[in-house]
């Protein structure tokens, strides 16, 4: 019996740790982001590492 391997902690943490960061960056009383240029660079971030995350996940056998 084989154990089915779940999500990548690897990418996991990343994306949840950028996640956070993006969500602070956010000013919701004025609905716009304090420093447009870093939350661009945390977007493109959580981005690919969303985007490998799925790869990995459809790259996995499943048995």
């Amino acid at each position: 019996m084989e154990k089915k391997k779940g999500l990548s902690i690897v990418l996991l943490i990343p994306a949840v740790i950028i996640g956070v960061a993006l969500f602070k960056e956010f000013d919701f009383e004025n609905l716009k982001f304090e420093n447009p240029a870093l939350a661009f660079v945390y977007f493109i971030g959580i981005v690919l590492s969303i985007t490998f995350l799925i790869k990995d996940a459809r790259k996995r056998p499943e048995k």
